[in-house]
């Protein structure tokens, strides 16, 4: 057993800050490294299953049409590409230099106060360190800082900083990448749907569940819809298993604070980002990055938001 005094410094805001920290310099190497192992498994199937493939060709192109023999060659100079690529995982080999390679010693991967020492370049080749890191880092504990004050010191607390994790994650991906993937997505869906019913979310299994299905299919409709009248695909599936998931940590209630919060932001975004910086308009928006917005605002503001709608 856990000493109950360890375990309320551990729970109050300052523990779980450091520990928002250590985890939000996790997340950067998750949303380094993720896409690219997404892309390399898609390239890898492609090249398996799809190029010069008889069985995928000819039941689109006919029975006794041959791929032509550009693909192979195309498959065998991809599978070689593929091959010089290096194992990765999320958690080898370990953080290096993406311009010189430079393995990032212990004292040089410690989170905000390595970027601070090294004044934001590499210590072996002086390339600049991107800001964002130690932002990530930043606003991982102060999100966790601020569920630690929010839902107070008890177990619950720590499902809902891995939901404000995956949503922080899913909100950088979606934005570098315009991707959202099943990996984090799904277990959103299942850490609402589970903490409804060990009871630690304050939501009903029904709502949960009402949330989920509710989530996925308002963002569907408005996708359907979109592409009936301007023959646009609008809405991505990430997107509504996204939304799917903050339904069921939430309930079906915050859904529309969350879905307003993020559409409003979003379109304003849009808007500054067409006008003032010449963005072309044909070029999609990812929407995640609004939707955590909206997610982790229903977090802490949820009965606030929700009176808005329903009184």
């Amino acid at each position: 057993m856990l000493d109950p005094g360890l375990a309320a410094a551990l729970m109050s805001p300052l523990g779980l800050g450091v520990l928002g920290l250590l985890v939000g310099s996790f997340l950067n190497v998750v949303v380094h490294r993720l896409p690219a192992q997404m892309w390399r498994a898609w390239w890898q199937d492609s090249v398996e299953f799809q190029l010069a493939d008889p069985l995928a060709w000819q039941p689109l192109f006919g029975g006794k049409s041959a791929p032509p023999p550009q693909l192979a060659a195309a498959a065998q100079a991809v599978a070689a590409e593929l091959q010089k690529l290096p194992e990765e995982t999320l958690l080898r080999p370990r953080s290096r230099c993406p311009q010189c390679g430079h393995v990032l010693r212990w004292w040089e991967n410690i989170p905000v106060f390595s970027w601070l020492a090294l004044r934001g370049r590499c210590s072996a080749c002086k390339t600049r360190i991107a800001w964002r890191y130690p932002a990530v880092e930043l606003v991982t504990a102060g999100l966790f800082s601020a569920a630690a004050v929010h839902f107070g010191a008890q177990p619950a607390t720590l499902l809902w900083c891995a939901a404000l994790a995956l949503l922080l994650t899913m909100a950088l991906i979606d934005f570098d990448t315009t991707l959202l993937p099943d990996s984090l997505t799904l277990p959103l869906i299942g850490l609402g749907l589970g903490g409804a019913l060990a009871g630690w979310t304050a939501v009903t299994p029904t709502a949960a569940a009402a949330g989920a299905l509710a989530g996925y299919g308002s963002l569907w409709l408005v996708g359907f819809i979109w592409q009936l009248l301007r023959k646009v695909n609008a809405m991505a599936e990430g997107d509504m298993k996204m939304f799917a998931g903050i339904g069921a940590l939430l309930g079906w209630q915050a859904l529309p604070s969350a879905l307003t919060l993020a559409a409003g932001v979003g379109a304003v975004v849009g808007i500054v980002m067409i006008a003032g910086w010449g963005r072309d308009r044909s070029k999609p928006i990812p929407f995640g990055p609004y939707l955590a917005l909206g997610g982790i605002c229903c977090v802490f503001f949820g009965p606030a938001l929700q009176a808005l709608w329903f009184g």
